[in-house]
């Protein structure tokens, strides 16, 4: 079976490993986002905000340590425009790649929670909580993204961190959801 399956990727071209790699880290990284806040629910909250937080961080630091060589990992839009940014994509083409390989991903992510998993947390679409003050959630997302994208510029543009960038960059998303968290907790 492993012949089989090394065959088949020595037949894709650069943009096709890339392209399949997006498609399953991204599913990978919402597997065990949203997963985690299902199985959460479905015990009663028993494993709480750590278990919440840890799994992405767990999620994404599988996914860059899996496919960082191959497409850079980005696994998320944001990431994706932040590279073509910086210039680490240099057509805009292939922004229409990673966003389709990156919803693909999401979607098929949300399939497999949903009849694997469970539906019990009841996740729908994001929405800003109006009964928070707007300045605190926006300042909050503003300081975890700035951490994020610090470890992400110091990653690419000094390739600096070597074995341990899924850690850092996994570790900032695991950061940006406890902030989250810890602010609905401490309102």
């Amino acid at each position: 079976m492993q012949q089989i399956l090394l065959k088949v990727v020595q037949r894709l071209s650069y943009n096709q490993r890339k392209f399949i790699a997006e498609i399953i880290g991204t599913f990978i990284v919402v597997v065990f986002a949203t997963g985690s806040v299902v199985i959460d629910a479905k015990l009663n909250g028993i494993l709480g905000v750590t278990f919440i937080a840890f799994a992405p961080f767990v999620g994404v630091a599988i996914g860059v340590y899996l496919f960082g060589k191959i497409s850079m990992a980005h696994f998320n839009p944001a990431v994706t425009v932040g590279y073509l940014i910086t210039g680490h994509i240099n057509r805009r083409i292939q922004l229409l790649y990673y966003f389709a390989a990156e919803i693909i991903g999401a979607i098929l992510a949300s399939i497999f929670v949903k009849y694997f998993i469970g539906s019990e947390a009841h996740l729908g679409a994001n929405s800003f909580n109006h009964s928070y003050p707007v300045l605190a959630v926006f300042g909050t997302e503003v300081l975890a993204s700035a951490l994020l994208m610090a470890v992400i510029i110091t990653v690419v543009y000094t390739k600096g961190l070597k074995g341990f960038s899924g850690i850092a960059i996994g570790g900032i998303v695991g950061l940006d959801i406890s902030f989250y968290l810890l602010f609905l907790v401490l309102r």
